[in-house]
């Protein structure tokens, strides 16, 4: 079981990243929540990860912190919860909104999901409401800061990879493009339009 990286960031492609771990590889999958903390290209980036095995795939999903991890661990143990949509879930909200969510019984948020219909909002409250009592909120798990430097790759890009983003994340496309559409600063990097865009959708 591979359970942390700590090697040098290569790509961050939402939901996808590269980290090189001397001279090896690791394509990784992860929610926007962690990609918003992840450093430059080419910076030192430690991540907490887990792999899901499954008959066609091994698949590796990497989190900037441990609580993030504990919680995508907790969710993929709810019945209908896999690991895409436990991912879908963490980009859509960070770990202290679903925590209070839950608490709250508030099913009309979680059903915004993709992906979450209201069967599956009322099996999240019911089966991770005892799970996440003593949940205590440490700093880490805080949502990011959205003061990012203002990327100057193309426009066109950055907006494609971002609905790109979002398709893999479970939304469809005319409502990824429609989304990204609306955000008035197409100057943004991906990850930032992306988180946009959700906060809006």
């Amino acid at each position: 079981m591979i359970g942390r990286l700590n090697g040098i960031l290569l790509e961050k492609q939402p939901p996808f990243v590269l980290v090189d771990v001397n001279g090896v590889g690791y394509d990784c999958q992860s929610p926007m929540n962690t990609i918003y903390n992840l450093p430059e290209l080419g910076q030192p980036v430690v991540l907490h990860t887990h792999l899901s095995v499954s008959e066609n795939a091994h698949t590796l999903f990497a989190f900037f912190s441990l609580e993030e991890r504990k919680l995508f661990r907790e969710l993929i143990k709810v019945n209908g919860v896999g690991p895409k949509l436990a991912l879908a879930i963490l980009s859509a909200m960070n770990s202290v909104e679903f925590v209070q969510f839950v608490r709250a019984n508030e099913v009309n948020q979680l059903v915004k999901i993709p992906g979450v219909g209201k069967k599956t909002a009322e099996r999240l409250i019911i089966e991770m409401k005892d799970k996440l009592k003593d949940w205590q909120i440490t700093s880490s798990e805080l949502p990011a800061s959205s003061n990012q430097e203002t990327s100057e790759t193309n426009i066109n890009s950055q907006a494609q990879e971002a609905i790109s983003g979002l398709v893999a994340l479970g939304y469809k496309p005319q409502a990824a493009s429609m989304a990204i559409s609306k955000i008035e600063d197409q100057n943004l990097p991906a990850a930032s339009l992306i988180r946009l865009a959700l906060k809006n959708m």
